[in-house]
């Protein structure tokens, strides 16, 4: 609590006095000018808080004993038909002792069949080149060669990629660190999954004086958060034989030419040939020019990024146009030349306040057309709601249907999705308001994409701050909203609040799905889950039928959250409410405990992507 408020009295003054404090609470001044005073408190609470203190969370879980250093070596040697992993390290004039320390956490690692392929693109630097030489003649396992012109990067990657022997190559910059038990998490890996083709880790970053912080705890492989930033580096491994076959490093995406390369070999394999190790098995070494600390550090490498994505959807005849947009990249799919009808079902009961203000923001903001808007009106007897719907029901692409059966939210959705003559659905609660105009537009281009199954919106609390953005299952509380609470202008975890992205599910509050893919699932579960869950468990049968689920930030509207039906767990609901959930737990146990689009090693007690106590992956050693 001191140090929180010590950062507040701080945090005071740098907005007092803006940028001549900025040298004193760069981040408080910055966090201020984006979420203000409240986006201050929450950031700093999370910070301080002991759940956050990822010092201690590495020395907990994070390092190695003698003993487990001893296991990991001895099964190394014990690991039949190991893969040799050819390390590949183009270097640029680095700071000597940035590359020697590189250089050794390679060969301090446990894991023994490797080899280091270093390339040094003409350094300046005569006393880079000698020890490169001298590495290279006292470690066999190390192989050098020293191009004659400077290249860059994707030239120099290019070259050590020559000297690989390997089956897979990893990808390591000149001035970064490996912990001891990278390459051998690696190779278990490689053997466990012998259809593998592509393999990334967890990272963390290191400032000169050898602290770790930051760490980026990634989902398992997520194909939109892909498009949204460069969740495959570090640690990245490929198969040597497809990395040559898709031409290795091009020259021309400097920059962002690793996540070019991955790009490229995504096209040519299985999404389930793509797999994550969740352990921290690289240290990026950030210092004042490393794009570790910022893109704007190389704002060539985010135009290399933007080409680089633009030239992969048009490979595969994907309408989208990429941009940069700072924390990452933003993609805009483009929609038919004549947009599909969609039917927007929003079920009632009175509630005429709310079911207006959501119709007509609705008709008020929403740019897409075309639309009907489906008004399933689950028994009202307000004389006032009952007029406002039969006024409604004169507009042409507005209808009414009277459904009177017991409250049952998945059956009152069923009955309308089957009456709609859209060929996209939208879920609309009754206490939904939009406040961005292209809501529609964004949601309905990523609903037609292929293998997309859900899309869901950004919905915020009428007080701004983040009510859903995405679903995140846990085994008690069975599904939690990501960043729930979060104020707005606050990117999250790793920017997962303001990234589009791939979850195991979203909210039914406002969902849009082509009609066709609702139908084949059969709809909403009317039996099982008549109230809670329904939507949780739609999504994961889509998952489950080979599609993905997807969030975006670029929809946004106002969830006035279950104003007009209470809370589930009052009492005379709570039967119902633990039957549901009873349910959820036994039909989808397996993913309930690992959420592919979560990590392992972040909280599930909570919704604020904190770290794991103990993580729930099996410990080395």
């Amino acid at each position: 609590m001191k140090r929180l408020t010590r950062f507040l009295r701080l945090a005071q003054l740098a907005v007092r006095h803006g940028p001549r404090m900025m040298a004193r609470v760069p981040q408080a001044w910055r966090v201020f000018r984006k979420a203000g005073w409240r986006g201050v408190v929450w950031e700093m609470r999370r910070r301080v808080s002991p759940r956050s203190d990822y010092a201690n969370w590495v020395r907990m879980h994070d390092t190695l004993s003698p003993e487990a250093r001893a296991g990991i070596a001895e099964r190394a040697r014990d690991m039949r038909e190991a893969p040799l992993i050819s390390v590949l390290m183009p270097t640029y004039n680095p700071d000597p002792i940035w590359l020697r320390d590189a250089i050794e956490s390679v060969r301090d690692q446990l894991y023994p069949n490797w080899e280091l392929c270093i390339a040094d693109d003409a350094s300046p630097s005569a006393e880079v080149r000698a020890l490169l030489r001298d590495y290279s003649e006292r470690d066999a396992r190390i192989k050098v060669v020293l191009r004659p012109e400077n290249g860059h990067i994707s030239a120099a990657s290019n070259s050590a990629l020559e000297l690989a022997t390997g089956a897979w190559i990893a990808l390591m910059d000149h001035d970064d660190l490996l912990p001891a038990h990278a390459l051998f998490c690696v190779a278990e890996c490689i053997v466990a999954h012998p259809d593998a083709r592509l393999i990334y880790s967890d990272e963390d970053k290191i400032d000169e004086s050898g602290r770790r912080f930051d760490p980026y705890f990634k989902p398992d492989w997520n194909i939109d958060l892909f498009h949204s930033q460069n969740t495959f580096s570090h640690l990245g491994v490929l198969a040597t034989d497809l990395v040559r076959a898709v031409g290795g490093f091009r020259v021309g995406l400097e920059g962002s030419q690793d996540w070019d390369l991955v790009l490229r070999c995504v096209e040519r394999v299985r999404a389930d040939q793509i797999r994550h190790v969740p352990r921290v098995l690289y240290h990026w070494r950030v210092h004042g020019a490393s794009t570790a600390r910022s893109m704007n550090a190389k704002p060539y490498a985010a135009v290399a990024g933007e080409r680089a994505l633009n030239e992969h959807f048009a490979r595969l005849g994907v309408q989208a146009k990429a941009e940069y947009i700072g924390i990452g990249y933003r993609a805009r799919y483009a929609l038919p030349d004549a947009p599909p009808l969609v039917s927007l079902i929003i079920p009632t009961r009175n509630a005429l306040k709310l079911v207006r203000q959501c119709i007509e923001s609705i008709i008020a903001k929403t740019t897409y057309a075309p639309y009907e808007i489906i008004v399933v009106d689950n028994g009202s007897d307000d004389p006032a709601a009952l007029d406002y719907f039969r006024a409604i029901s004169q507009r042409p692409n507005i209808r009414v249907l009277r459904d009177e059966r017991d409250f049952n939210y998945s059956a009152l959705n069923n009955a309308a999705v089957a009456v709609a003559r859209g060929e996209v659905i939208a879920l609309v609660n009754n206490d939904i308001e939009v406040i961005s105009p292209e809501w529609l537009t964004e949601m309905v281009s990523l609903a037609l994409q292929p293998g997309v199954g859900a899309v869901g919106a950004r919905l915020r609390y009428p007080d701004m701050s983040l009510q859903h953005g995405g679903v995140v299952l846990a085994q008690d509380k069975l599904a939690l909203h990501a960043h729930k609470g979060l104020p707005a202008g606050l990117n999250g975890y790793a920017g997962r609040a303001a990234l589009i992205q791939t979850f195991s599910a979203v909210t039914a509050a406002c969902m849009v799905i082509r009609k066709a893919t609702y139908l084949q699932m059969g709809g909403l579960d009317e039996v099982n889950l008549q109230v809670a869950f329904n939507d949780v468990d739609f999504c994961l049968r889509l998952r489950q039928a080979g599609f993905r689920n997807v969030w975006t930030p670029y929809a946004e509207l106002l969830h006035h959250e279950s104003a007009t039906r209470g809370q589930d767990v009052a009492p005379h609901k709570r039967e119902r409410f633990e039957r549901e959930i009873a349910y959820m737990q036994e039909r989808w146990a397996d993913v309930i405990r690992h959420d592919p689009a979560y990590s392992p090693n972040l909280t599930v007690d909570s919704e604020d992507f904190g770290y794991a106590w103990p993580p729930r992956v099996e410990a080395l050693g």
